[in-house]
């Protein structure tokens, strides 16, 4: 019999987790919950769905006997905490989009409340599933550089994503998602303490909201990209980078459908005439940092240390691990293993010769992670997720220490057990 799900949330993710979840016929799509009327008919028409089946609120849907093996909870990040857990004390296993809230109690409610109902819970730190990441962790576990020592990460956002999701786009306030380090990079520093196998002892943070103000107005920008007379000239110009992914399928799916559901020249145009994202950059409401850097030490004195940027081209992480008998250097698809002990050079190919792609799978591990997702209900094993509820909790946890940290000025200590060791 398929694992049956529940949808609770049905915009990009939530809709296109749905759809990995059911690509092989092991899994369907029983019920969805969404309070906007596109988006349950399109997951209505997408997975066969009868009248009773669809719900505007996914309180109506807890209310019933539990419908489904699972429940994917992809509502924006604000509106996690009381569907998950809701749903975990019915007894559903939860498939939760990150960050798991915007607040540390909040993360701690779901995770107590997935442990004391017994269900799975799998936060979509999708990162730990790449083909990519598998490989470099066999190379650290085999032992190839002998210890990990220090580890350089980047998270390279992207100068026109990072204005369309954390300028004008949903996740450009604290007080409206979370602080940019916790809805962007939690995904960074769960990786960091996979990869690196140890818990974290102390923390470090600098950051801030650097370039995208007022004061950085161009002389003569108007309020909106469709009337401004700086708008050929200034690299986040919003016609040209909409306008441009106009007839791109990937891009339809994102980030145009965050615009507008036409993603016809017209709707996109009509868009950026009277919504969010046609917004000049320096006069948007926005208050979260545009760079960050954050500094870790484990236990055992190895270092890690992180860079968050807007300003670079959009690309997967670039990683550099220097351990005391060699050297990996990554780019997100391909790994240079140097040894230092013969001088040799090893180059390893994670894509098995199949193109990946950044903006839509995150190099193939969204697709990896909903299969794990649904061969662990079915076989009801826990071992085939890649992290349980502690694991991402602490990995949150880790995040907000370094948003102390930046705030403050000051190093961190963590707490005893806040981080165990993945």
């Amino acid at each position: 019999m398929p694992v049956t799900l529940a949808l609770v949330g049905a915009g990009m993710r939530g809709s296109d987790y749905g759809r990995r979840a059911v690509r092989d016929g092991r899994a369907r799509v029983v019920a969805v919950a969404d309070p906007v009327a596109e988006r349950r008919e399109r997951a209505t028409a997408e997975h066969g769905l009868g009248p009773d089946q669809v719900f505007t609120d996914w309180r109506e849907l807890a209310a019933l006997p539990r419908q489904a093996d699972g429940v994917i909870v992809a509502t924006r990040d604000g509106e996690h905490l009381e569907p998950a857990v809701a749903f975990a004390e019915r007894g559903y296993h939860l498939l939760l989009e990150k960050p798991m809230a915007p607040t540390e109690a909040g993360s701690a409610a779901i995770a107590a409340a997935a442990e004391r109902a017994g269900v799975m819970l799998a936060v979509c730190h999708v990162m730990r599933y790449s083909a990519y990441t598998r490989a470099l962790k066999a190379l650290i576990d085999a032992g190839r550089i002998g210890a990990v020592v220090s580890v350089q990460h980047l998270e390279p956002i992207g100068w026109w994503h990072f204005a369309h999701s954390y300028v004008r786009g949903n996740w450009r306030r604290e007080d409206e998602s979370s602080p940019m380090l916790l809805a962007k990079c939690c995904h960074d520093i769960d990786w960091l303490a996979h990869v690196i196998g140890r818990p974290a002892a102390r923390v470090s943070s600098f950051g801030a909201l650097t370039h995208f103000r007022p004061e950085n107005r161009p002389e003569g920008a108007a309020d909106r990209c469709l009337d401004c007379a700086v708008e050929p000239s200034c690299p986040y110009s919003a016609p040209r980078t909409y306008l441009g992914f106009v007839g791109d399928p990937d891009r339809a799916h994102w980030p145009l459908s965050a615009l507008t559901f036409d993603t016809s020249p017209e709707g996109v145009r009509a868009a950026l005439r009277d919504g969010p994202y046609g917004r000049c950059v320096y006069t948007c409401d926005n208050d979260v940092v545009d760079q960050q850097v954050v500094t870790i030490e484990y236990e055992g004195g190895v270092t890690a240390s992180f860079t968050a940027t807007a300003f670079t081209p959009m690309g997967f992480r670039k990683t550099r691990i220097f351990g005391s008998h060699g050297f990996i250097e990554g780019d997100g698809v391909r790994l240079t293993v140097e040894d230092f002990v013969t001088g040799g050079r090893e180059v390893v190919e994670t894509d098995d010769g199949e193109e990946v792609s950044l903006a839509g799978d995150h190099g193939g591990a969204d697709q990896a992670l909903a299969d794990a997702f649904v061969a662990a209900l079915a076989a009801g094993d826990p071992s085939l997720l890649l992290s349980d509820a502690r694991t991402s909790l602490a990995s949150h946890r880790l995040v907000w220490a370094a948003e102390r940290a930046r705030r403050t000025g000051t190093v961190v200590s963590l707490t005893d057990g806040a981080t165990p060791a993945p």
